[in-house]
């Protein structure tokens, strides 16, 4: 087992609706990152923006997006997450969360909670499976966004998954909120959490700030970038002092059990 994961956050501005454009800029920001870390995060719809004139963005998992996006991850050596706009053989579109390791193994997560207030909920299916990938030892829960809001989907049942990842567009305006979100996660189940979001201003004329962030089992940012900067911070995070954590504090022993309904 992996002591160790680096894990990059990879802040940037996102063309509206500009994939060619988006896919060079973000291939040549992870360039930079080629054996020097084990995990890239990327914003939500990081290829796109978070328009919902999707039909045309929209691709199927052997579209342009993730093709190219396996092509990094093999050549850069490094896993990379994110989201794009996907669908499916009966038209469905997902915004699609997706993880794919330096051996071109791939794994997917439809986003469960639709952003009402956007109408995401009119355009898009929502998912009913959560997903946690296994990868250098560490078991790694993908979430996106607007997900961010509804702990019960992100509870951590019996330490299941030790990292939380939650790409983002999150507006400037819901910024105290989002870093508010990010650090209940992470200390209601004793895991990593890791929030990357877009900067600039989008086609709906919102601005996003930034601040993603990396903040450990307690609560505590590890690693924040600046507001409103293009930006990657690469930080490397330790199994042994979150199972070490786990055994001193076992609040995971006392949660609650249910079973989640979809």
């Amino acid at each position: 087992m992996e002591n160790n994961l680096r894990i990059s956050l990879v802040q940037a501005d996102i063309a509206w609706e500009d994939k060619s454009l988006n896919l060079k800029q973000y291939r040549d920001l992870l360039s930079n990152l080629s054996g020097k870390t084990d995990l890239a995060i990327l914003p939500e719809t990081f290829s796109t923006g978070f328009s919902m004139q999707n039909s045309h963005l929209a691709e199927t998992n052997a579209g342009e997006t993730i093709s190219e996006v396996k092509t990094w991850a093999s050549s850069f050596g490094m896993a990379i997450a994110g989201s794009f706009f996907a669908k499916d053989e009966f038209g469905n579109i997902y915004n699609r969360g997706f993880f794919i390791t330096p051996e071109g193994t791939t794994h997917f997560y439809d986003k469960r909670h639709l952003f009402r207030m956007g109408n995401e909920h009119e355009y898009f299916v929502a998912g009913q499976k959560q997903l946690i990938v296994s990868y250098k030892g560490w078991n790694i829960n993908l979430i996106i966004c607007y997900d961010l809001r509804f702990p019960v989907w992100s509870r951590n049942v019996d330490k299941a998954y030790d990292l939380l990842i939650c790409c983002a567009n999150w507006p400037e305006v819901r910024n105290s909120v989002w870093e508010t979100l990010l650090k209940a996660r992470a200390i209601e189940n004793q895991a990593f959490v890791c929030g990357v979001n877009r900067i600039g201003e989008d086609g709906n004329q919102l601005k996003h700030q930034g601040n993603s962030m990396l903040i450990n089992y307690k609560g505590e940012v590890l690693s924040e970038i600046v507001l409103n900067k293009q930006s990657i911070n690469t930080y490397s995070i330790n199994k042994e002092e979150l199972d070490s954590f786990r055994e001193k504090f076992p609040a995971w022993k006392d949660a609650d059990k249910f079973d989640l309904l979809s």
